[in-house]
């Protein structure tokens, strides 16, 4: 089941392709509406509808630079109804846990990963990545106000305030997000949080 909901993890910049090297058998493509436009909730501008031609499509697209009070180290591309969960999860979830644990707030997180067109954790063969619908993003490390990073390869299986900051973060993404993974999904993940609201038939969620 873990093989089956794992995301690739790649550079968030749209690159355009007709690889075939992953199927979209059994994939459920996200609604293209949503509740709030990304622009309203934080610093983004819609750019234009992709579709590669083989499946990766975001046809409400987004460039998104910052959500809430938190910054990106580099813009991510995602389809609009990322955006409002992703920034209720920095504002409900993220900062407390910052304010609880370090006693300030997350200025802004590193970006590994938003839209990208590929097969899940790059495996040829296996199905697209939730990437490819620009419907995740993976977050590898938060800055906070004094400018300390907290990276997750560094601190997931680290001591004291890290860990409990990075496993509080990602097990309260779970339900928000469809599909949370962190390392102790595997090595395709040891170094950031994959985020994202994978379309399931039965509309469960899977978090590891």
């Amino acid at each position: 089941m873990a093989a089956a909901v794992l995301a690739a993890c790649s550079s968030s910049k749209p690159t355009k392709t007709h690889s075939t090297y992953f199927t979209t058998e059994g994939l459920r493509a996200p609604e293209a509406a949503c509740t709030v436009k990304p622009s309203r909730i934080g610093l983004a501008e819609k750019i234009s509808n992709i579709d590669e031609g083989n499946g990766c499509e975001v046809p409400n697209a987004w460039q998104v630079q910052s959500l809430g009070s938190v910054s990106f180290s580099n813009a991510a591309t995602m389809n609009c109804g990322m955006a409002e969960p992703l920034k209720d999860w920095l504002e409900d979830v993220v900062q407390p846990s910052a304010q609880r644990t370090y006693g300030e707030s997350v200025v802004s997180v590193d970006v590994a990963a938003s839209y990208s067109c590929r097969p899940r954790n790059n495996q040829r063969g296996a199905r697209m990545s939730e990437h490819g619908y620009g419907n995740a993003i993976d977050i590898a490390a938060f800055t906070l106000e004094s400018g300390r990073k907290v990276t997750v390869l560094e601190g997931w299986r680290g001591e004291g305030a890290d860990r409990r900051f990075l496993h509080t973060v990602h097990d309260d993404a779970c339900g928000s997000f469809h599909t949370v993974l962190g390392p102790d999904s595997g090595a395709a993940h040891r170094d950031h949080l994959h985020l994202d609201l994978q379309n399931r038939a039965n509309g469960s969620v899977y978090c590891r």
